[in-house]
This record gives structure tokens, sequence and C-alpha cells, in this order.
């Protein structure tokens, strides 16, 4: 696990033990679920620090765990990841609290909450603007280029090689250009997200095929599966610059009818 993460799931502990002997031992659930909602919505730095550390987070998905409903249609990275935070804290302060028998548990050892704690004025999840982040602004301003501008133009480099090699359909070398250099492991994403923690506000935005990952695509995927689209279209604008590709009266890229072949392919 994030050494960071850890410091600060430590930190709601500690801040649980004493909310709850300050609140007389009363609502355990709720002051639970407050404290999390309140602490561990990370924002964009710190939690690029915490994948950086431990790139594992990246393989989150949404399920029901996003419950903001301005998120869980179509929900950030960012978003997921801490929602899964979340979850997983709350499993661990409840452990506390049956500890200290602040709450029960049944013969089957699921804890028993108090049906008011479960209806009564249930803390708002914290939303994270996911489009700021100083770090981001800071790398930004540093000499050379980043990990994603070598990996794009190594593509790009490839692709106009082999377009300039042979005849070629070009927009299925653009395809197949853009899979070959796609990203899908989390220990390569996660330094990506550490240059650049605004890659946490990316949604599925409909670019993750809906029968793969039963339509819930780890976080991991949704970050891929942009950074794998904006390669494509680069590819594109190379193949158009070279006039391998025409465009339409508007200026639009002509490109072969939609198929089962026409998007890049997970590999």
């Amino acid at each position: 696990m994030s050494e960071l993460l850890t410091q600060i799931l430590e930190k709601v502990r500690v801040a649980y033990v004493q909310a709850m002997q300050e609140g007389d031992y009363q609502q355990p659930y709720l002051t639970a679920e407050r404290l999390c909602q309140e602490q561990l919505h990370i924002d964009a730095d710190a939690l690029a620090r915490i994948i950086d550390e431990d790139p594992t987070l990246l393989a989150a998905r949404a399920g029901e765990l996003v419950q903001d409903p301005a998120e869980s249609e179509n929900p950030s990275v960012g978003a997921i990841i801490c929602c899964n935070i979340v979850a997983a804290a709350m499993d661990g302060l409840l452990t506390v609290a049956v500890e200290h028998d602040w709450l029960d548990v049944d013969d089957e050892g699921n804890v028993l909450v108090d049906d008011t704690e479960l209806s009564d004025g249930r803390p708002a999840s914290i939303r994270v603007d996911y489009s700021r982040s100083a770090q981001a602004l800071e790398n930004a301003g540093q000499p050379g280029a980043s990990r994603l501008s070598k990996l794009f133009q190594a593509a790009e480099a490839e692709y106009t090689r082999l377009l300039d090699s042979e005849v070629h359909d070009a927009y299925q070398l653009a395809l197949r250009t853009s899979s070959d250099y796609a990203i899908f492991a989390p220990e390569d994403i996660a330094p990506l997200i550490a240059e650049n923690p605004l890659l946490l506000g990316l949604r599925p935005d409909g670019l993750v095929d809906p029968d793969l990952f039963e339509g819930d695509p780890p976080a991991g995927i949704i970050i891929s599966s942009h950074l794998t689209h904006m390669l494509l279209q680069q590819l594109l604008e190379i193949a158009s610059e070279r006039g391998a590709l025409a465009r339409d009266s508007s200026g639009h890229l002509i490109l072969p009818a939609d198929d089962e072949e026409t998007s890049p392919q997970l590999h």
C-alpha cells in the first residue's frame, strides 16, 4: 500500500476514535461515514502521489460505490479511486467500532447498524475538481519532453516510417500503431499520472467497449482508452498532412465506415 495513503488512513482512524469519545460513543456508523467522506476524497496532486506509490489502485472500478448523482453515470477516474478508498476505510473503521463494542456483529460476522444511522443525516459525498492541479502546471513548465510526449513521438515516428515505406491503408495502419503503443499496465500508467494529475479527471465517455469489463471499466483502462484515442487522432492528422487521407468540403477527415475493426483494440 502507498505510504502516503497509509498515513492518511491512520489519521482517519485516530480521528474516529477521538470523535467517538467526544460524542459519548453515539452514532458509530455515521461518524465513520462522515470522517471518510470529509477526509478521503483526495485532491488530484495527493492522489497522483498515492497512485504512483501503489499503481494497483488503478484496478478500481466504480461498481455501486459512486453515489454522487453528478458523478455516478460517468464518474471521473479520481472519483472512482477515492470511492474505493472510502469503502475500504469504512470497513476498517467499522472493525474498530466492533473491537470497542460500539457496534455488534451477528452470528455470521456481519456488522449490525441501527436503522436510524442508515436513514438520518447521511453525509454527502465531497466533490473534488480534478481539472485543477498545481503539480501538472509545475511539470508543464519543466524543460524536456514528458513521458507521454516521448511515447507519442515514438508512435508518430513509427507510423511515419511505415506510411512512407510501402503502400498502406493509412487508417488501418493508424489503428494498428495506436494499439501497438497503447499503455494498459497500471505500473506504466501511474508515472504518467504522477507527471500529469489532470489525467484523474478523465471519464469513460463511451470510449470503452461496454461488452468489456461488464460495462464497468477499471480506472486505468479509462485513462488508457483516452490516451489511445488521442494518439489515434494525432496519427490520422499525420496521414492527412501527407496526403494519405482526404478531407471533405468541411475539412473533416474522410474515414471508413465504422465497423468492428475501426477502433484501437485492447490486447
